[in-house]
């Protein structure tokens, strides 16, 4: 099964995302200001490929169809979403996701929201295919702005298919960022220590 999309999964899983995360109270009107637009990772902030260079797609409104496997926008109000997509020649592939929040405390609501979602989903994955094994791994907790996080989750099809994701939350004030990068491959092929350091780069240019 690959992370990037999968249909019949992701329309399971946006089921049990809404009944697996806290609902979010929608933002009040005229709570905050509107902020500036966070900005986003470039192709050459996320970790190196052994073979091909990444190329950094545009800036768009929206909530990225990438993430769905995983995150969603179930139970969680009406926020503007905006996204970028990265791409390697080959079967890699990255995506930003960046929301700004009304209040701090949404924000800090969104984010644990969001990694709630990410922490239960090699158990949604199963739960919704029966011919997918899929396993979770916690890599822990960044020291960067009001925090981040990332988690890997690595799946496996009855067929032999496998896929690995790594996926981080982080959040600067009411801005919250989510990073995924995915590949075929497993824990192994991984590169944790230069996702880490993506996530910092991605929380530090929130603002």
């Amino acid at each position: 099964m690959s992370l990037r999309i999968r249909t019949s999964a992701c329309t399971a899983l946006a089921v049990a995302a809404l009944a697996a995360g806290t609902v979010l109270t929608a933002p009040a009107a005229g709570a905050a200001p509107k902020a500036a637009a966070p900005k986003f990772l470039s192709a050459s902030q996320l970790p190196p490929h052994p073979s091909s260079s990444w190329t950094a797609g545009p800036v768009k409104d929206g909530f990225p169809e990438g993430l769905g496997t995983c995150v969603s926008t179930e139970g969680v109000p009406s926020y503007d979403y905006r996204h970028r997509e990265f791409r390697t020649d080959l079967d890699t592939n990255a995506v930003q996701l960046t929301v700004v929040a009304d209040t701090a405390a949404h924000a800090k609501a969104l984010a644990k929201h969001y990694d709630d979602l990410i922490r239960t989903c090699a158990d949604r994955i199963e739960q919704g295919s029966p011919d997918i094994e899929a396993e979770g791994r916690d890599y822990g907790k960044l020291p960067v702005e009001e925090g981040a996080r990332v988690r890997g989750v690595h799946t496996e099809s009855s067929g032999g298919a496998t896929d690995i994701a790594l996926l981080s939350v982080g959040r600067d004030g009411r801005t919250v960022t989510v990073v995924q990068w995915a590949q075929l491959g497993d824990f192994g092929d991984a590169p944790v220590s230069a996702f880490k350091k993506t996530t910092t780069t991605a929380v530090n240019k929130l603002y």
